[in-house]
């Protein structure tokens, strides 16, 4: 299903413009037990609904952005740069 993301740089643009990074997932502590490690890497709660994920303008100006997406209908509620 194609849906358009907007880039918080270069405006609306087409999902297959940019590439998907995956979940936001909180970082582990700064030593991390070995279960820690293996869930922050491989571990990932995919809901159904609204979720947080990296994205990067890969056609583009190149930059990641964070975005909140309703995964059920890809209806995109924001968009900003890290630390905005």
């Amino acid at each position: 299903m194609s849906f358009l993301l907007t880039c918080p740089n270069c405006g609306e643009r087409e999902v297959t413009d940019f590439a998907f990074g995956g979940e936001v997932v909180p970082r582990p502590s700064s030593k991390p037990s070995e279960r820690e490690l293996n869930t922050y890497n491989y571990f990932r709660r995919n809901v159904a609904g609204l979720q947080r994920e990296w994205w990067n303008h890969r056609s583009g100006c190149r930059a990641w952005f964070l975005a909140e997406r309703d995964t059920t209908t890809n209806e995109v509620r924001w968009v900003a740069l890290p630390g905005a």
